[in-house]
């Protein structure tokens, strides 16, 4: 029997949350924006973080709890790391596209790709996690929330803000590592630039779904929201401190039976052999 788990979440911004248009090509990084339209029938740019930086941060979750159970490190090939973390990417292949029975017994074998799927051996994989979009707590998504609230909402605007930072080329100081040949180029450049984003405080709302799972990918699931919730992060710039947020989950059954409670590490490590020769038909 599977099951279909859907989870409402509730995120607090920690620190300052960034996430860049890909159109920004200035100094100033502009916060990623939507169109929503707003109950008058006006057109308003929102900034969202999007359902593919959310689903990539929960991916790479997941990868490191199955690495740490396959003991992978140094095994794999290149492409099947990238299938793992990343999804791995369409290309042409020698050899018969993965399908059938070889798919089911890899989704079996691999909750990663079951739950997230995947580009492999010619085929689309595809995952059994849904992800919804990080929405701010804003004045202009209130009628698109699933949990508005009672007390009203700050505009976008009240939130936004350009954080600014340097970067000081400090070659001529007595720290600088001595090159190995002199450089004529000037040193001692300030570098300045701005990143939009909304502060430590923002509150977000945003769903998973899980569809028609066995009970060892809604374990396995299960495991990686838990884990991504102790320490997650989200959008850019995490590196510099930016991201890091808190995450209350609501989990309801929506249709199927009620998961039965499964060890999914010790499924996966009693098959590691099986599963590591799977993962080395990954190309």
């Amino acid at each position: 029997m599977t099951t279909t788990v859907h989870w409402d979440l509730a995120i607090t911004a920690l620190s300052s949350i960034s996430h860049k248009d890909d159109d920004t090509s200035t100094t100033t990084a502009l916060f990623r924006r939507e169109p929503v339209i707003q109950p008058d029938g006006t057109e308003e740019l929102v900034p969202i973080v999007s359902g593919n930086s959310f689903r990539g941060a929960l991916r790479r979750t997941g990868e490191e709890l199955l690495r740490d159970v396959l003991d992978y490190e140094g095994i794999l090939s290149l492409p099947a790391a990238h299938t793992l973390r990343s999804g791995g990417a369409l290309r042409k292949i020698n050899g018969e596209p993965i399908s059938g029975r070889r798919l089911e017994r890899l989704r079996t074998l691999i909750p990663q790709i079951a739950v997230f799927g995947g580009n492999t051996t010619g085929t689309m994989v595809k995952g059994r996690l849904q992800v919804g979009k990080v929405v701010p707590k804003v004045r202009e998504t209130a009628h698109i929330l699933r949990n508005p609230g009672g007390a009203p909402l700050p505009g976008q605007f009240d939130l936004l803000g350009l954080e600014r930072y340097s970067r000081f080329d400090d070659a001529d100081s007595g720290d600088f590592p001595t090159p190995r040949a002199p450089d004529s180029s000037s040193g001692n450049q300030l570098m300045r630039y701005e990143i939009e984003t909304l502060p430590a405080g923002t509150q977000f709302e945003s769903w998973l779904r899980l569809t028609r799972g066995t009970d060892q990918e809604v374990a396995f699931f299960q495991d990686v929201l838990d884990t991504f919730a102790a320490d997650g992060r989200i959008g850019g710039r995490q590196a510099i401190g930016h991201g890091l947020i808190k995450l209350e989950s609501d989990r309801k059954v929506v249709a199927g039976p009620s998961p039965l409670d499964c060890d999914w590490r010790e499924r996966v490590r009693d098959v590691r052999g099986e599963a590591l020769d799977v993962l080395a038909g990954l190309t």
